[in-house]
């Protein structure tokens, strides 16, 4: 309902009620009470106590019992106060209090209600709202369409607007905070001005004060937080020890434990997280995750193998994904060719990362990307700046595949071609063989053709 609209008490309202007692009036054979109720007085007025409706003049279907209840209302119609003070300088319409001091300082506030000793005690001129409890909304002076259940719940709002609380001091310090949320003992406790959080168990939210746009659901959750703001809490003591850090989102029992000023981290799982401290910018599921701003740790991955997968990349948007190699989602296919060949080009090193990436200084072997791009500028992975950050190593291995398979076929040609020579050179021999075979048979036949030798005597 729009603030602005003044609810009085309508013509056709006024109409009904007039009606309706005019029909109890008339009504014939009814045994009137003896002896008759006293505080019955005109235009549907009860008053019942000390000064009760004392100023009472043209104001209709009030209702006063207790002491002083009621006791400035003129012109104001519809209201019910029950207990002593009970709306005492009030001279609004539509006003519910029930309790010693409940509205006691409203005056021109309208549609409020109140149940409980000083609930929305030092109301003014606000409206709509509603306090059950003790000491409920006991200080809101101008704040309207606020809810209070619960003794203290939102005992210190002054101005702020559109609060709900449930539960014992419930948003008990807020005072201009608008929008705020809290179901729970002790939920947003501490908040005084921050707006929109929700806060859904016991001390869920207990130390926010300024801190907006907050969700915690469960006992404990997002406990210490004071100015953080946009953080998301599901579980108990989730996020229990942050202070300042904003946009942080914990799913589980205990996850992101002991983080404090780090934001926009993600933890999922109970537990999840508690290797955080500071670090912004982490993101871990199932895992507990370390102190490293923008890490991301995922759990039940590493020592798992997944048979007949494929491996998983990650551009620099974040976005993961899989290589695919099907024909259909190709276009422009054609040989390589000697486009690997800039693979000889390359220069493989020995390396070891820097401290803050690997402590332990493992010794490493791959390529230097600056070193890459000047071979072939394909082969890098760049950064969100387009700087050089990493090697397309699975397009090396498709380059190497192509360079192997270019020597295999020279290899199989050498042998092919060796083949050739070996069975030629088979056939020669033979050729030769069967020659020789022949010049001795041809040798033989020669000796034997030969005339003997003659001896000639010499007298």
């Amino acid at each position: 309902m729009n603030p602005s609209i003044q609810l009085k008490a309508t013509p056709s309202l006024l109409t009904t009620l007039t009606l309706l007692f005019v029909c109890f009036g008339v009504l014939r054979n009814v045994q009137a009470v003896v002896p008759p109720p006293d505080g019955g007085y005109p235009n549907f007025t009860t008053a019942e106590g000390t000064k009760a409706l004392f100023s009472l003049t043209t104001g209709s279907a009030n209702t006063a019992v207790g002491w002083f209840s009621l006791f400035s209302d003129t012109t104001g119609s519809f209201n019910t106060a029950t207990g002593a003070g009970a709306l005492i300088f009030n001279t609004g319409d539509e006003n519910t209090a029930f309790g010693a001091a409940a509205l006691l300082f409203n005056t021109t506030g309208i549609n409020n209600t109140a149940v409980g000793a000083t609930a929305l005690l030092h109301n003014t001129i606000a409206e709509e709202n509603t306090a059950t409890g003790a000491f409920a909304l006991s200080s809101n002076t101008e704040g309207d369409f606020n809810t209070a259940t619960g003794a203290f719940a939102l005992s210190f709002n002054t101005t702020g607007v559109r609060n709900t609380a449930t539960g014992d001091s419930a948003l008990f310090s807020n005072t201009t905070g608008d929008q705020n949320t809290a179901n729970g003992n002790a939920a947003l406790v501490t908040n005084t001005s921050g707006i929109h959080n929700t806060a859904t168990g016991a001390s869920a939210l207990f130390g926010n004060s300024t801190g907006s746009s907050n969700t915690a659901e469960g006992g404990r959750a997002l406990f210490s937080n004071t100015s953080g703001a946009q953080n998301t809490a599901n579980g108990h003591e989730a996020l229990l020890n942050n202070t300042t850090g904003n946009a942080n989102t914990a799913i589980g029992a205990g996850a992101f434990p002991i983080s404090t000023t780090g934001s926009h981290n993600i933890a999922v799982g109970a537990g999840a997280g508690i290797g955080v401290t500071t670090a912004s910018q982490v993101i871990c599921i199932g895992a507990f995750g370390d102190n490293t701003d923008n890490s991301c740790y995922i759990g039940s991955i590493f020592g798992q193998t997944s048979s007949g997968g494929t491996a998983v990349f990650i551009n620099s948007s974040g976005k993961l994904g899989t290589t695919t190699s099907s024909r259909r989602f190709k276009e422009e296919i054609k040989p390589m060719e000697g486009t690997s060949e800039a693979l000889f080009a390359l220069k493989p090193v020995t390396f070891r990362y820097k401290k803050e990436i690997d402590p332990a200084g493992t010794s490493q072997f791959g390529l230097v990307a600056e070193d890459v791009e000047k071979v072939n500028p394909d082969l890098l992975v760049r950064d969100k700046n387009g700087k050089p950050y990493s090697v397309r190593y699975d397009q090396v291995n498709a380059m190497l595949l192509n360079e192997f398979l270019k020597e295999h076929w020279k290899n199989e040609q050498q042998e092919s071609k060796i083949e050739e020579q070996e069975a030629k050179i088979a056939r020669q021999e033979q050729q030769i063989e069967a020659l020789t075979v022949g010049l001795q048979k041809i040798s033989a036949q020669l000796e034997s053709s030969k005339p003997g030798s003659q001896v000639v005597n010499n007298p």
